[in-house]
């Protein structure tokens, strides 16, 4: 057995290394900074919004999340140049991680309980990253680039497939894992974790938390706008199928032969989005396990991640052109019930993760608290490696917050030409002027806060308007 001194030698250099990670990831609050951010946006400064984004992020290597948030911004200014930018810096950021790798790196190195989620390279979600893609595709759209709209909501087929792979090899990895070290994975076992936050009826019934109607509707749409109706059918049979017994939904896919047979009459096919809010924040909670170490328990203190509630943003209603009758926006995507759901299917692999720590935090703990027995003088140890695991015992909280919550649809045959758009919301009527040109558009707003953002389609100079 190791002696006190010893022991203290071994331990001294691993809790200054904790504390040097209080500027960084082990103690970074995502949810915190960008309440800044979103309250800016919320309030119609974009470039408020934008310099808050900058100031939290300092170090020149940006990661994955300021490019998302980023281009979101710079896309609420329609700034659709720059949006892709960034939006292309992300989404070459993004590797779809190997789930085997994941398991097999979970007890790596002796200082693992020193690690907690947070200091894990972010590589996005799997509905961010198909997200990502879709909006992606849009900025396209707004720039006239149907072609490379194409080309973007084509490698979300090819990415939800890649996912749907990896997904089902990472459920069996961890069964597996859990099993050998005898760990919990149900997170409906931790007293006190809000359950209903993420295990509900709404929740239950998507198919999964990666696929979108939205993303198979918007490819529909765009294959139709390109003549190819045997890629159009199957984008708007999945998303009938992600979404059932939506009108809208089911009329695309029934008169999709008729509309592309029609011959041009001035009237432009216009697609219609209209978003809500913004996706939902994650919070740490926090839990005390007693964890048996030779035939003690040892207090140790583990933290999971909680879905907060979204802030209040209904979905509008309808929305009207030129004072006509309104039509009523249909609900497509719901960004706020596949956080949810990814989160209950990423439960059981981050309470592995969180038992394999706990596990090596109190085992250290037990050789502090054992060494400080036999010599008073070792009590700091016991001190400095207690004081330690409640540091940094945070869950990490990241998470893409500047996608809207949820997400509508209404379409219509519109003469070309000038037209006003009204959004009928919950705090009122919210209008906005575009333009529509040639056989298909698309128009997408995003009601934040008491603005509602719009996104038009390119002028001839090749840049959008407002």
């Amino acid at each position: 057995m190791p002696s006190w001194s010893s022991l203290l030698r071994a331990l001294l250099p691993a809790f200054a290394l904790a504390l040097g990670l209080g500027g960084c990831a082990a103690f970074r609050s995502y949810d915190a900074e960008l309440h800044g951010t979103l309250g800016y946006a919320m309030s119609g400064n974009v470039d408020g919004a934008i310099k808050t984004l900058e100031s939290n992020n300092l170090l020149p290597d940006r990661d994955l999340l300021y490019h998302l948030e980023l281009g979101m911004l710079q896309r609420l200014g329609n700034r659709y140049r720059e949006s892709q930018k960034a939006w292309m810096a992300a989404n070459a950021r993004i590797q779809v991680r190997d789930p085997l790798a994941e398991v097999a790196s979970l007890v790596r190195g002796g200082s693992s309980y020193l690690i907690n989620d947070k200091l894990r390279s972010y590589e996005g979600y799997d509905y961010e990253k198909v997200m990502l893609l879709t909006y992606i595709a849009l900025n396209h759209l707004a720039l006239g680039e149907r072609d490379q709209a194409r080309v973007a909501i084509k490698q979300t087929h090819e990415l939800e497939a890649l996912i749907a792979e990896q997904r089902a090899r990472q459920i069996a990895e961890v069964e597996e894992e859990a099993k050998k070290r005898g760990a919990r994975t149900s997170f409906k076992e931790l007293n006190g974790y809000p359950v209903q936050t993420i295990e509900n009826p709404e929740v239950n019934a998507l198919r999964n938390g990666y696929q979108s109607a939205l993303s198979h509707y918007l490819a529909g749409f765009i294959y139709e706008s390109l003549g190819e109706p045997s890629l159009a059918a199957p984008g708007y049979r999945l998303a009938n199928e992600l979404q059932p017994g939506v009108p809208l939904l089911e009329d695309a896919l029934a008169g999709l032969e008729a509309r592309l047979a029609a011959p041009a009459d001035g009237m432009v096919d216009v697609l219609f989005l209209v978003a809500s809010g913004t996706a939902p924040a994650l919070r740490s909670h926090q839990f005390s396990l007693f964890v048996p170490v030779s035939g003690r328990l040892v207090l140790v203190p583990v933290s999971f991640p909680v879905m907060a509630p979204s802030a209040w943003a209904p979905r509008p209603g309808a929305l009207a052109v030129d004072g006509a009758a309104p039509m009523p926006l249909a609900p497509i995507t719901s960004v706020d019930l596949m956080a949810r759901r990814r989160l209950k299917d990423d439960m059981p692999a981050i309470m592995l993760r969180a038992t394999v720590r706990a596990t090596t935090s109190a085992a250290m703990q037990y050789q502090a608290q054992k060494a400080s027995d036999r010599n008073g003088s070792a009590a700091v140890v016991a001190a400095l490696v207690t004081i330690g695991s409640v540091l940094l015992a945070s869950a990490d909280d990241r998470t893409w917050r500047t996608l809207p919550s949820e997400i509508s649809i209404a379409r219509a045959r519109i003469p070309a030409g000038v037209h006003s758009v009204t959004v009928q919301t919950p705090q009122g009527p919210r209008s906005a002027r575009v333009e529509l040109t040639g056989r298909y558009a698309v128009i997408d707003f995003w009601l934040l806060g008491q603005q509602l953002y719009g996104y038009h389609p390119a002028t001839q100079k090749g840049e959008a308007s407002r």
